[in-house]
């Protein structure tokens, strides 16, 4: 069935939001005020899905897409819009969801932090397609398992996408293992390392002989030293550490621009990206993180930096509940899932007097900041870092003061 429709507004997940009588239509790759064809393909209720969509109106903020791939490889969802325009229209989606979702009426202002809107992640995941004897290496179409062949990617730093030529070299001379399914790379753009994140089998040593002598690694997962500013970060295998290169060190920056205190507390830690500024501005720092990966990195890097901090290795839930010293700030950088109700009753418990969120999803982070609002707590200052763009991704600091 194909119906007319014009776009409202773009909606997290990266659709643009049209009516059909009183029903709503998600349609990919749309912009806001756009009038446009669409083959409706699924519905559900009162919610329906439209694809191959033919543009009738254009929008002034459409663009032409630098990557072949766009709207075939699920990496990418604005490519077609200026990325001048991203940022607000962002902060628009940030805006609205907080208030559906968590009944939050923010009026002040989200301000967005912005870099370089290309070439910009230190981390990539290639999926290997074997085809006889040889492979192709790309990225999964969106929504789906299947395999979209790539040479490079817009959204990968230099580096990446020279390890992907290379490794794309060796799967055409018939070098990659037939159990080779997916093979990660991180890089500061002077190291590289590879991580097997999945894998259907062991892979044979003369495999990584290859990768030591053709793309200059070592074993996988074998630890890099990130630099931020000031700090470097030793970052393993298996440890998280931010994606953004260009924004890395701006997010440390932000999230630890806070006034100094006795005691503070770090919440999925991770490798310390926001426990050493926080350790150099107080007395007393609890660093707490549940991944043996991260805590292993993180203990090394707060040794190496020379500060005071004691890294806890726990579930922060579990830390917690067995916590009962109240702090001058926790800071928290928590999963897409978020903190959680269990989480939250125990901050409040605590009652420190600032809290500093980090999300990666306005959706939890609604839920989240309800909680913490109705039990003694007011949104001083909301600013979105936008660490993915050309992704529907939104990544947001919420500052929280005590009434």
């Amino acid at each position: 069935m194909r119906a007319a429709l014009k776009i409202e507004k773009l909606v997290f997940g990266g659709d643009g939001l049209a009516r059909r009588g009183s029903k709503s239509v998600f349609v990919p790759f749309v912009l806001p005020g756009e009038h446009v064809e669409a083959e409706i393909s699924a519905s559900k209720g009162r919610v329906l899905r439209g694809r191959e969509v033919q543009i009738v109106r254009r929008s002034s903020e459409r663009t032409e897409p630098p990557c072949p791939h766009f709207s075939h490889c699920g990496g990418c969802h604005y490519q077609h819009m200026n990325p001048a325009a991203a940022g607000t229209h962002k902060a628009e989606i940030l805006r609205e969801t907080l208030e559906r979702i968590g009944r939050l009426e923010w009026a002040g202002p989200i301000p967005v932090i912005e870099a370089e809107p290309f070439g910009y992640r230190n981390r990539t995941q290639l999926h290997v397609l074997h085809q006889g004897p040889t492979a192709r290496l790309g990225f999964h179409a969106a929504r789906s398992h299947r395999v979209v062949a790539a040479d490079a990617c817009a959204i990968n730093s230099p580096k990446l996408n020279a390890v992907h030529h290379l490794l794309q070299g060796m799967a055409t001379a018939r070098r990659l293992p037939r159990s080779l399914r997916v093979i990660e790379i991180f890089s500061d753009e002077e190291q590289v390392q590879l991580n097997l994140p999945r894998r259907s089998g062991p892979l044979p040593a003369r495999f990584w002989r290859r990768c030591e002598a053709e793309l200059g690694v070592g074993r996988p997962g074998d630890p890099l030293d990130y630099r931020c500013g000031d700090d470097v970060f030793r970052v393993s295998g298996g440890s998280f550490f931010q994606v953004n290169r260009h924004l890395v060190t701006d997010l440390g920056s932000v999230a630890a621009s806070w006034d100094g205190g006795n005691l503070a507390i770090d919440l999925y830690a991770g490798v310390g990206l926001l426990t050493l500024p926080i350790a150099r501005r107080f007395e007393e720092v609890l660093a707490v993180d549940s991944s043996n990966a991260a805590m292993r990195d993180l203990r090394f890097n707060v040794r190496r930096a020379g500060v005071r901090v004691r890294a806890v290795q726990m579930n922060v839930d579990a830390f917690l509940e067995g916590c009962s010293r109240r702090p001058d700030l926790i800071v928290a950088d928590p999963p897409r899932t978020g903190l959680g109700a269990l989480v939250v009753k125990q901050m409040v418990r605590l009652a420190p007097a600032r809290v500093q969120l980090l999300s990666c999803d306005p959706a939890t982070l609604a839920r989240d900041l309800s909680g913490l609002l109705a039990h003694g707590y007011t949104l001083a200052e909301l600013t979105l870092v936008d660490l993915f763009p050309q992704t529907y991704h939104i990544e947001t600091l919420a500052t929280l003061h005590r009434s």
